[in-house]
């Protein structure tokens, strides 16, 4: 997943020396967050990283 969200920042044009994703989040926790969450439960978990907004859910990143 961080590589997924690196990716995606990257793609809105945010360069990684722009900022310190672990300073935003704690990664592991989302993962095993997302990871724990049943196939009958709608998880979404949003955050900013500098001025892009990131939606995380079972199945989707959006960064915009």
């Amino acid at each position: 997943m961080l590589f997924e969200i690196l990716e995606a920042l990257a793609e809105e044009g945010l360069e990684r020396d722009e900022y310190q994703l672990g300073e935003w989040i704690d990664v592991e926790a989302l993962e095993q967050l997302v990871d724990s969450a049943s196939q009958d439960t709608e998880i979404e978990i949003r955050f900013t990283v500098s001025e892009f907004r990131v939606l995380v859910t079972g199945s989707d990143l959006t960064v915009s």
